[in-house]
Formats: structure tokens, sequence, C-alpha cells
């Protein structure tokens, strides 16, 4: 049984189209080189399918009922959206991926990974971007899971992992640091794990979908107030709400300004270094997109970016 899906063709449409800009059937169908009548019959099915009139049959002029004005606005979209697919399929048979996903850890500069995609779309490729937040074990798993074609902002065991190759970011200082108005901001220094321990911390959720995940800087019975990215446990701690090692470069700014106190402790300050990292297949060439966000990242002043540009309003 056929159904209005196998008349509302392209051919169809463009039909419709061009019955419109001719002003009448007659003038269409000399424009086609068909007969009148064939042209009729092909509007009939049509409305026959739809269960609609398209157009006033009382004058000699083809004129739109309202249902064929709906049609032909619809019908208009839909041939500038299948024009669309066709030129993207083109392109992307060259070598561009239709999507390509990327997995940023919360203490990646998102200014500058926005500044990157402004970068990337003004060539208009034919690929789309994803970009999903994740921290510490999580961002790795996205990519190991397929849930992400490149990582920013990955721990150097990524270099250890199999089908996976990775490069140097860079190295991000941590601080502990409190708001002024904190019980540990006029603390004696440096302060001991036993004092810190008295005081609830603010932690980021690792957001590994199996197992433990990791945690830093949390002592056994310690209270915890635990937030979903590292702009919230910088928040938090803005608000007194906990102490806490933040990123120097997301810090400095509210340091400053004395919004946020460094305390020294008793246990050595932390540098940790970040990778990026993408899989490696075999059987698939890379694409052409995730090849664009590899060379942007071959970049020292952009690498440098991504981890120190933390801008604030």
């Amino acid at each position: 049984m056929q159904t209005a899906r196998d008349f509302l063709t392209p051919d169809a449409l463009s039909m419709l189209q061009s019955i419109a800009e001719a002003g009448s059937f007659a003038a269409a169908a000399r424009e086609m080189g068909m007969v009148p009548s064939a042209l009729t019959y092909r509007v009939r099915q049509i409305e026959d399918a739809l269960d609609v009139l398209l157009y006033d049959r009382s004058s000699r002029q083809a004129k739109l009922t309202a249902a064929g004005a709906e049609l032909l606005r619809e019908g208009a979209r839909l041939l500038e959206e299948i024009d669309a697919v066709a030129n993207r399929v083109k392109r992307v048979a060259t070598g561009w991926e239709p999507q390509l996903t990327i997995a940023i850890d919360t203490v990646i500069s998102k200014p500058v990974v926005m500044e990157l995609c402004e970068s990337f779309f003004s060539q208009s490729p034919p690929t789309r971007i994803r970009i999903r937040e994740e921290t510490l074990s999580g961002t790795l798993e996205a990519l190991l899971t397929g849930q992400a074609d490149l990582a920013l902002g990955v721990g150097p065991d990524s270099a250890r992992t199999a089908g996976v190759h990775s490069k140097p970011l860079g190295s991000m200082t941590f601080v502990y640091a409190v708001a002024p108005h904190h019980p540990l901001a006029d603390a004696p220094e440096p302060l001991t794990d036993d004092v810190i321990q008295k005081h609830r911390a603010v932690a980021v959720a690792d957001s590994i979908q199996r197992g433990a995940g990791q945690t830093y800087g949390l002592l056994s019975g310690q209270d915890v107030f635990t937030v979903p990215t590292m702009q919230a446990k910088l928040d938090a701690q803005l608000r007194g709400l906990g102490g806490g090692n933040l990123p120097r470069c997301m810090a400095d700014s509210y340091i400053t300004t004395g919004r946020l106190v460094v305390k020294k402790t008793e246990r050595p300050q932390r540098t940790v270094p970040l990778h990026y990292a993408w899989r490696l297949s075999k059987t698939v060439n890379q694409g052409n997109a995730l090849q664009w966000w590899l060379n942007q990242l071959e970049s020292e002043t952009t690498r440098a970016a991504l981890i120190s540009e933390h801008r604030t309003s």
C-alpha cells in the first residue's frame, strides 16, 4: 500500500515549486516539457495521498490553499536539507569525519577550547564537533570506551595505554587555598594533616563510570563536599565552604585580589603533568578533523594556553 512518503519525493517537491513559480499548471507544464493533464494527475496523486487540497481550482491560476502553502514552505526546507546532506556525504568521502568528540578535563581552559572551535568552524568543515567535560580518570576512560576521539588533560598513564597515543600538554601546579573568612586562613603555617582534617574539604568527583576513580589530598575521616567540576570546586572554596588544592592558574586572579588565601602545608606542593591523547587504528585512516586538532596542539603556545589561560568574568 502506497503512502504519502511514496509521493512526497524530492522530484515531486521540485515540481510543486515549479508550479508556484510559473503561476499556472499550463505554464509549469510547458517549462517541464509535460502535457498539462500529466502534471495535473501527479498533483492529484499527492493530494489524494495527503488527503488535502493543495490548489484552489476555482480560478485559472495555480492558487495555493493554506495546506499547499505549508507544504511548499516545508518542501523548500527539505530540498535544502537534502542538498546539504548530499554535500556532506561527498565531503566526508574525502576524509572528513561526520563527528569528532573531544573529552576535556575540567582543568582545561574552556575559553581557549572555544577559540579553537571557532577557528575550526571558520573553515566550514563538514565535521560536527561535540565537547564533553570529564574529570580525572573519566577523561581517559571516554577515549578508551570510544565515547571520544581526542582527550585533553589526561594523566601520564595514557602513554602506557595500549591503542592510545599521547603527547605532553604541560604541567599544572596546585596550591592549597581557602577563603579569607575560612577558619584556616589565619591558622599557623605550615598546616598539618591533623589541622586540615578537622575542616571540610572540597573535592572534584571522578567522572569514571567503572571503578572507584581517583582522589587527591583527602584525609581519613575528613568531611568532604563533592562537586562535579574544578570550576565548581573553585566557586565552593571562594564561598568558604571548604578548603583544598586548586590549580594555581585558576586561582591566581582570586589570590591577587585577596578572595583566596594560599596556605603552606606540611605536604609538598603538587605538580601534575597533563597530556593529550587519541586512539590509534590499524584499519581506519586518521580523519581530517582529528588531524586539524592535532596540528593545533603541536603549537607550544596553544598547549600552554589550554592549561594556563583561565579567564574570570
